[in-house]
C-alpha cells in the first residue's frame, strides 16, 4: 500500500461483522414475498447492494443459487432464484438504480439468467485495483478500508443445497451488509488519487458490455493440454472433454467431479484399446463403473477413428497475433518493440500504483506490438488501442509512453541486428 491509500493502521484490530444489523431476513422464495421485495426495493434510496452466490465445483454451469441485495430503505432481501427464477420485475424496478457489486464479472452473467442487468455500477473490486489496494477480495478490502471482518468460511460451499442452513444465510445477509459504505469510502480515495474518471470509465464499460459468448473450442482450456502434442490425442482430448460435459450436464454436476481434467489427459497420452488399458490409466480406476468405462473408451475410439482431415489442429485458431513465444523467431523488430512497450507500461503502472493490466490489457498491448501503425507517434498509436477497445484513460496514459518505447526500439534496431 502507499500512503495515498487511507487503510485502517495495521495495530487497529479489525471488529468481526457477526448478525446483519436488522438481523436475518427470511429467503424469498414465493411471488408473493417476491412482489413484496420489489416494491419495498423500488421505494428505497440510493445505490444497491447486489451479490450472487453459485455452485461452482459442485454443480453445472454458473447460475446463482442464492442472490443478495440491500438498499438505504429496504434492507436486506435473501432471494431464491430456484424458487423463483423470474427476476425481471426486480431487475426493472432498479433500472435507474446504481449498483455496487464486488467483481462485477463473476456475478453480473448469472444475474443476467434471472432478468437483472444493471444500467450503472460500481465495482468494488476493480476500484480496490485502481486504488492500488495488494489485496482486493471483499473480505481483505472490508478489513483494509472499514475496519470491519468478515468471516469467509462458507465462501466455497454447496449454495445449491436446500434448504440453506442459517450460517450460511447469515454469512450471505453480511456480504452485502456494507457493501455500500465501502463503495462510499473507495469513492473517496479514488477521487483523492485523481483516479475517479478512470473507475468511472471503466464501470460504465462492465455495465455497457455485452455477455460472454460460448468459447470456441472449449475443450482446449483443459487444463494439462500442454503436454498433448499429437493431433490424434488432441482429438482424444476433444472426444473425452464432450463426453464429459455431456454427462456433467444431464446430472448437473461440476465436470470436475465427473472426470478430472488430468485424467483426459492422461487417457489422451496413453489411447488405450480396451477396459483394463484405460482402468490402468491414472484417474481411472476400479471404482469406475463398467457403464462410464465403455463411454470413455468410446470417445477415445472415435478419435482413434477420425480422418485426417478432421483431426484438430495443433494449435486454436486465432485472429490475433502468434504467441509471443514465437515472435523473436517471426519477427525480431516486432519481439523487440514488445518487449519495450512492456517494460513500459510496468514502468508506468507502478507510478501509477495499479496492475498493469488493469492499466491496458496485455492483449492490447501484443496486438499494437505486432501491427503498429506506420506513423507510431502517440496520436497513431493511441487511435489503435481505441479501435481494440482502450478506454479513453487508457488511451491518454499508455499512448504515450507505448509510441516512446516503439521510437526507443527502432533506434537500438540496427545495432541490435548487428
Amino acid at each position: 500500500m502507499t500512503d495515498a491509500v487511507a487503510a485502517i493502521p495495521e495495530e487497529t484490530a479489525p471488529v468481526p461483522l457477526l448478525e446483519p444489523r436488522e438481523g436475518l431476513p427470511p429467503v424469498v422464495a414465493d411471488e408473493e414475498a417476491l412482489a413484496a421485495t420489489v416494491a419495498a426495493f423500488a421505494g428505497g434510496s440510493g445505490p444497491v447492494a447486489v451479490d450472487a452466490e453459485r455452485a461452482s465445483g459442485y454443480r453445472y454451469g454458473q447460475r446463482a443459487y442464492l442472490i443478495q441485495l440491500r438498499r438505504a430503505g429496504a434492507g436486506t432481501a435473501l432471494i431464491d432464484p430456484i424458487a423463483c427464477p423470474d427476476l425481471s420485475a426486480l431487475g426493472a424496478a432498479l433500472a435507474d438504480t446504481e449498483w455496487v457489486v464486488h467483481a462485477a464479472t463473476q456475478d453480473l452473467p448469472c444475474l443476467a439468467e434471472v432478468g437483472m442487468r444493471p444500467q450503472r455500477l460500481f465495482d468494488t473490486e476493480l476500484a480496490g485495483r485502481l486504488a492500488g489496494f495488494p489485496r482486493v477480495g471483499l473480505g481483505p478490502m472490508t478489513e483494509n478500508v472499514l475496519g470491519l471482518s468478515l468471516a469467509k468460511e462458507h465462501s466455497a460451499v454447496d449454495w445449491s443445497t436446500r434448504p440453506l442452513p442459517e450460517p450460511w444465510l447469515r454469512y450471505a445477509a453480511l456480504d452485502v451488509e456494507v457493501l455500500v459504505e465501502l463503495r462510499d469510502a473507495l469513492e473517496q480515495e479514488l477521487e483523492g488519487q485523481g483516479k475517479l474518471g478512470w473507475a468511472l470509465e471503466e464501470f460504465a464499460a462492465l455495465a455497457a458490455a455485452p455477455l460472454p459468448t460460448p468459447r470456441v473450442d472449449p475443450w482446449r482450456r483443459t487444463s494439462q493440454l500442454h503436454k498433448v502434442r499429437r493431433r490424434r490425442q488432441l482429438a482424444a482430448v476433444r472426444e473425452l472433454w464432450q463426453t464429459r460435459d455431456r454427462i456433467a450436464r444431464e446430472r448437473d454436476v461440476s465436470p470436475g467431479r465427473v472426470l478430472p481434467d488430468a485424467a483426459i489427459v492422461n487417457a489422451a497420452l496413453a489411447m488405450p484399446l480396451n477396459a483394463p488399458a484405460l482402468v490402468a490409466v491414472s484417474g481411472f480406476g476400479p471404482r469406475v463403473n463398467r457403464r462410464q468405462l465403455d463411454q470413455w473408451l468410446a470417445a477415445v475410439q472415435r478419435a482413434r477413428e477420425l480422418p485426417e482431415s478432421q483431426l484438430p489442429p495443433a494449435s486454436a485458431p486465432h485472429d490475433g497475433p502468434p504467441p509471443p513465444r514465437a515472435w523473436a523467431e517471426k519477427d525480431p523488430v516486432a519481439a523487440a518493440r514488445l518487449s519495450a512497450a512492456r517494460a513500459a507500461v510496468s514502468a508506468l503502472a507502478e507510478e501509477k500504483n495499479l496492475p498493469a493490466e488493469n492499466l491496458i490489457t496485455p492483449d492490447l498491448v501484443r496486438r499494437v506490438s505486432w501491427e503498429p501503425p506506420v506513423q507510431a507517434d502517440a496520436a497513431n498509436v493511441g487511435a489503435v488501442l481505441r479501435r481494440l477497445g482502450a478506454r479513453q484513460w487508457q488511451t491518454d496514459l499508455v499512448a504515450p509512453v507505448v509510441a516512446a518505447a516503439f521510437t526507443k526500439g527502432s533506434e537500438s534496431e540496427p545495432e541490435s541486428q548487428s
